[in-house]
């Protein structure tokens, strides 16, 4: 059975001189493993569209349990990601971070809606990487079932309204008077931070890259994000292991 479907590829590996087998995230399909005959070579009409991080059209062919490429054009292919290392290390991770939350076959609009604009701010400069860093790991996590409770304090039930202690292995937060005797772990967040991580999970996807944040503060909302997200998926992913070393 042929179908058609726009996505973005999140992984692709060589089989051989000519063929790829592809990691694609598509709205309607979600997470796809589809193998591209001939999409190795130079001259090849697929070359371009099944490199990593091209956000294509697809037909893709099932037989039985395997999904096949039949053909692929170029969308998007992000140049401003391309030509800088850093840039691109930051991208890679967030491909392999979708790639570890993200299920198979099931539609994922959200999260390839996530993963473009992230993208898209990524090249075009719109955000620091250490805020677009924050926002995918946290949206992400949100859409995939691990969000945080980050509504008010896990003891006395109120907002604080200044500084909080977030617990990463718990995914809350209570106030610093009702936080446990010999807790550890916790970590502190100003009200600026604190207010970033509720925005990030709770606003509404159009305005979800709408706030700016003093960039004394970046380190701790990605620190606090990286956290959390460590504490779900109990591994760090290799490029995130080689972002690191450019920063």
């Amino acid at each position: 059975m042929q179908t058609a479907t726009d996505a973005l590829v999140l992984r692709e590996r060589k089989l051989d001189e000519q063929d790829r087998l592809l990691t694609l995230l598509s709205a309607d399909q979600g997470i796809i493993t589809a193998y591209a005959k001939g999409a190795g070579r130079m001259k090849g009409s697929m070359a371009s569209a099944t490199e990593l991080l091209c956000y294509s059209h697809f037909v893709l062919f099932r037989n039985r349990d395997r999904c096949f490429a039949d053909r692929a054009e170029v969308n998007t292919l992000f140049f401003g990601i391309r030509g800088n290392l850093e840039k691109l290390a930051l991208a890679t991770y967030f491909a392999q971070l979708c790639c570890e939350l993200i299920p198979e076959n099931e539609p994922a609009a959200e999260e390839l809606r996530l993963m473009l604009n992230t993208l898209y701010c990524l090249e075009q400069d719109k955000l620091p990487p250490l805020q677009l860093k924050a926002i995918l790991e946290l949206r992400l996590l949100t859409l995939t079932g691990y969000m945080p409770d980050l509504i008010a304090c896990r003891v006395c039930g109120s907002l604080p309204d200044g500084p909080v202690l977030f617990d990463p292995a718990g995914g809350s937060v209570c106030c610093p008077d009702c936080a446990p005797a010999g807790a550890v772990g916790l970590l502190p967040l100003p009200p600026g931070v604190f207010a970033a991580m509720r925005h990030i999970i709770y606003c509404e996807f159009e305005k979800l890259f709408c706030f700016r944040l003093a960039e004394e503060n970046l380190p701790l909302l990605a620190g606090a994000a990286e956290q959390y997200l460590l504490c779900q998926v109990e591994r760090i992913l290799p490029a995130l292991n080689f972002y690191k070393t450019m920063l």
